[in-house]
């Protein structure tokens, strides 16, 4: 699959969210038949981009799957307008947007569903115990082992955001089952733990716009080794 801008439609370059210089030069983004990671500062863009793709795909711009149509605040950008996605002969079964900021909208959403009449309860696909009543960690690590079925397209967006680095190393094992399972994600991220997926593409977006990566060539991990290396070095730099 790929992610296309149909720049001879952007009416400016001088306003967000055109103006990110992710944008600038930016004509596709092809993604990797698995796993595809962007990676950049707070405020390059890459969730920007991330949520177009997904809000192209079809998905609630807030989050969850196709069928999730709620709406507490519109805050998305209109990059999805200018987005064509190439999908390839193979549809998947299933799919879910995920961003860490907004899947608290998502857990009450489902509650809501589920008061109403008709059919089986929809959290029992997320595990059967209320996404509410669980940790804002165990509750992403349920939708991953629960709603997650395989066969499917997933859009994270910094997912690692409640988890321990233990929980995500363990969401590293369920991403790969899922792979195994004929899945496809797309991740924006900030941790090196997540990074590290064998054979993944990284898109790294700098100011010059966006450029695919080797995970020992990206900023998280060079700085995540440095300090570790030597704390002392980095800590006093940082704090005389």
């Amino acid at each position: 699959m790929e992610a296309r801008l149909l720049r001879e439609r952007v009416p400016t370059f001088g306003e967000y969210p055109f103006s990110l210089p992710v944008l600038q030069n930016f004509q596709r983004l092809e993604l990797h038949p698995a796993v595809t990671f962007l990676v950049g500062e707070n405020g390059s863009g890459k969730s920007t981009l991330l949520e177009a793709v997904a809000t192209a795909w079809g998905f609630n711009p807030e989050g969850g799957g196709k069928n999730f149509r709620f709406s507490t605040r519109t805050s998305h950008s209109v990059l999805h307008e200018y987005l064509r996605l190439s999908k390839t002969f193979r549809r998947p079964k299933d799919g879910f947007f995920l961003r860490a900021e907004s899947f608290f909208n998502v857990a009450t959403e489902i509650e809501r569903l589920d008061e109403g009449p008709g059919g089986p309860p929809i959290i029992d696909s997320y595990g059967g115990q209320s996404l509410h009543e669980q940790s804002h960690g165990e509750s992403f690590f349920s939708l991953m082992t629960h709603r997650f079925r395989g066969d499917g397209f997933y859009v994270l967006d910094e997912p690692e955001a409640a988890l321990s680095p233990a929980r995500q190393l363990a969401m590293l094992r369920r991403l790969h089952e899922l792979v195994r399972q004929r899945s496809q994600f797309i991740i924006a991220t900030h941790s090196p733990l997540l990074l590290s997926y064998p054979d993944a593409w990284i898109y790294q977006i700098t100011d010059q716009g966006l450029e695919r990566v080797r995970y020992e060539d990206t900023e998280h991990y060079e700085l995540t080794r440095g300090f570790l290396n030597n704390p002392q070095s980095y800590l006093r730099n940082l704090l005389d």
